[in-house]
């Protein structure tokens, strides 16, 4: 395991804490063995579903994350629900038999050996999950931080960094039932109960469920999931006519490795926002070559990402930091919705050749925020680029001394 470290906060805005973003070699230094640092901000305005995990190369594969979870004393859909507390907390993740050291420097599919339910699992598992829990329907009421008008749905397809709140009713029959997240991988299955946890109602009896899936009727579809508060998306609502227009191609080149507009991205060896603090202002001037955006404080920011099928391994999760973001145009279909999209930090761009989803935001947080695939792997070769947002406003954050030091540390 990788014994330098960084941690980040992820969908936690960071307004005027750029420097706590967590990720090694974008917003700081990482921190060596034995080092100490303090993460200290300040999530205003943010209630909902969150995670922490470690943003230097591939080790948050190897176990640095976790749920972070920020309750809302005045949830309007509170009355919804009994219980909302730790034991309603459900994370679903990836294990590997191999260290992600020697597992990031293959240049192949990387599949892992179990699917954790809350830490605990049995083989198989992908990037992709759908989660079902036997005999009960799930309403939608939350989406990677952002409430939405309550959906119900009987299966949900969930990405790499996405998070969902969903209401479960129990009132079926006293008894246990399986919660099922089957993943993308061809032939996955549940023999042998992997892939599945237990849902115990109170006075079951403590075995096994007998529990089968379905029947699946109500489909997912994530242009049904809109807003609960201010759900239009912003700008002109037309594709093409934000203040800034970007489209970002994946792909891979001819030495196995992942690009957007044929550029790999690779850590810079000075951090991109000492890179910044040191005098740098334009994209230009900014390290890795080609991929730094720069974007002007408090414009619109359009995003589409065609083709996705050109970087292998779709559908790939695509995260930004900083913000949360409309998605106008969602995989799988060609229709726009500026009206009331769906907001989330973390989407899927598809896996169909026709695909193109497309995302909208503001740029009302200055500092250089990272976009990139979610699948660690696919991060690890490539595939990501940097928001370099109002960066002549970067230097007016206050930055504390330990974080200096880190870099003074790491580069010594």
């Amino acid at each position: 395991m990788w014994v330098e470290t960084s941690v980040h906060w992820h969908g936690l805005f960071q307004l005027q804490t750029n420097w706590a973003d967590g990720v090694s070699w974008v917003t700081q230094c990482p921190l060596q063995q034995q080092e100490a640092f303090m993460y200290q901000f300040t999530p205003t305005g943010q209630t909902g579903i969150y995670w922490y995990h470690s943003h230097y190369r591939t080790q948050y594969c190897d176990g640095l994350r976790g749920p972070l979870v920020i309750y809302d004393p005045e949830d309007p859909l509170a009355y919804m629900y009994d219980v909302d507390d730790e034991t309603t907390v459900i994370t679903l993740s990836d294990w590997y038999h191999s260290s992600s050291t020697i597992l990031g420097a293959e240049f192949q599919p990387i599949n892992s050996n179990a699917t954790l339910i809350n830490g605990h699992g049995r083989v198989a598992v992908s990037f992709q999950f759908n989660f079902t829990v036997d005999g009960h329907r799930m309403m939608i009421i939350e989406v990677d931080g952002n409430e939405v008008e309550p959906v119900e749905v009987d299966s949900m397809p969930i990405l790499a960094g996405q998070r969902y709140s969903v209401v479960v009713t129990a009132d079926q029959i006293v008894g246990n039932y399986w919660i099922r997240a089957l993943t993308n991988i061809v032939g996955d299955s549940f023999d042998n109960n992997q892939n599945m946890a237990i849902l115990r109602y109170q006075g079951a009896p403590d075995k096994d469920p007998s529990s089968a899936p379905g029947p699946y009727e109500l489909v997912f579809d994530e242009g049904n999931l809109h807003p609960l508060v201010n759900p239009a998306a912003p700008g002109i609502p037309e594709i093409g006519q934000a203040d800034v227009n970007i489209q970002l191609t994946p792909s891979i080149n001819g030495s196995g490795y992942f690009t957007f507009n044929n550029v790999s991205f690779n850590y810079p060896s000075v951090p991109v926002l000492l890179q910044i603090l040191s005098g740098a202002t334009q994209a230009s001037q900014l390290l890795p070559n080609g991929s730094i955006y720069e974007l002007p404080l408090n414009k619109v920011v359009e995003i589409s990402f065609p083709n996705p099928t050109s970087a292998p391994g779709s559908p790939h999760p695509i995260h930004l930091h900083g913000h949360s973001f409309s998605v106008v145009r969602v995989a799988g279909n060609d229709t726009t919705n500026f009206v009331n999209p769906v907001r989330r930090d973390v989407v899927s761009i598809g896996n169909s050749t026709t695909d193109n989803v497309t995302i909208r935001f503001t740029t009302d947080n200055p500092g250089p925020w990272f976009l990139h695939c979610h699948v660690d792997w696919h991060l690890n070769q490539g595939l990501a680029v940097i928001m370099a947002e109002a960066v002549d406003q970067v230097s007016q954050e206050q930055i504390p001394v330990a974080w200096d030091n880190l870099c003074l540390s790491g580069l010594s």
